[in-house]
């Protein structure tokens, strides 16, 4: 009994183990894949990309089975970083779908085999329309590849699965290959975060490249005064606008000072009113652009110890306000 009891104890760290040695043969044999397609890159590469650039229309991205589900992460990534894309299923392409395939588009077909017999009346259709196919295959003269006008070329590498069957070396080097075809694009097309933002305005992604002038107050809300105007007139603006605080401008428009709550507890007593604007202000407020992440304007707060900031032109001329629950509002945080 005891035994047995001992066994049993160390049972579950030995399949721990095994379980570890498994995982790690895995990654170790989707690397040796990668690597391996790293080396094999050639001029077909920048002839796919250069077919992608061309397109007037879409990027159709088509597959079967593994390679299927791999070809729509393909379209969802290049639709995301600015290359217009969709996913076909090669069986619906038979059954009309290939309808929404037209003349200005190009095509990505995956299909590690080359030999999918579902692809024929898809590649039938690109060859009739004269419209570009691009083949991601580890079959250099399967059906597919000799169709192609362009041919990626998955290089021999063994799958990770102990049978070799299981496709997951060869779908890790599909979706690289995809993810490389996706961003080289980005990078012709010059295609930046503001862009990014644009088709991602959801999520902690969207608020993470939300910009000032996305959360800011208008010209017309900004607390200003003269630093010539006295300290009453100050007083009338903070309560009205109610953000704690009023920017001074000079005889040009540009911001020269602030006074803020803290600054009338300081200044607090029999003179205060009495007093101007300037007297009271204090000189080189914190600043931002509009054209500057929100995540920035709350970075600058907290390290500054503040709430709010006014939002500058390139002149220093005051033409928005932000404060930081409008960032909280927002979810930046």
């Amino acid at each position: 009994m005891s035994d047995f009891l001992v066994a049993e104890k160390h049972a579950p760290e030995a399949v721990g183990s095994a379980d570890l040695a498994v995982a790690r043969r895995v990654i170790r044999a989707e690397i040796c894949g990668l690597e391996s397609l790293a080396e094999a890159l050639d001029d077909g590469f920048e002839a796919a990309v250069d077919a992608c650039a061309a397109a007037r229309g879409r990027i159709v991205v088509t597959g079967l089975g593994k390679s299927g589900h791999i070809a729509r992460k393909i379209a969802a990534t290049l639709a995301s970083t600015g290359t217009p894309a969709q996913f076909v299923h090669p069986v619906e392409a038979s059954h009309g779908d290939l309808g929404m395939i037209g003349s200005d588009d190009a095509i990505l077909a995956l299909s590690n085999s080359g030999e999918t017999t579902e692809f024929a009346d898809i590649v039938a259709y690109s060859r009739r329309c004269n419209i570009p196919l691009i083949a991601i295959t580890g079959g250099a003269r399967s059906t597919l590849a000799t169709a192609a006008d362009i041919v990626l070329l998955l290089p021999a590498a063994a799958e990770a699965c102990p049978m070799g069957l299981a496709p997951t070396t060869s779908t890790t080097m599909m979706v690289a290959l995809g993810d490389a075809l996706a961003l080289a694009l980005l990078e012709r097309k010059g295609f930046s975060s503001a862009d990014f933002g644009r088709f991602h305005p959801g999520g902690r992604l969207g608020r993470r490249l939300l910009r000032v002038r996305d959360i800011m107050h208008g010209e017309d809300e900004v607390p200003l005064a003269s630093p010539s105007a006295p300290m009453s007139d100050a007083i009338l603006v903070m309560t009205a606008k109610s953000f704690g605080c009023v920017g001074v401008c000079g005889t040009d428009g540009c911001l020269i000072g602030v006074i803020t709550d803290g600054d009338l507890r300081r200044h607090m007593g029999d003179s205060l009113l009495r007093q101007t604007v300037g007297a009271v202000m204090h000189r080189n407020p914190k600043t931002i652009a509009a054209s500057a992440l929100a995540a920035d304007a709350l970075g600058t707060m907290n390290r500054f110890a503040i709430t709010s900031l006014f939002v500058v032109d390139e002149a220093g001329r005051p033409i928005g306000f932000v404060h930081m629950h409008d960032c909280l509002r927002a979810g930046i945080a």
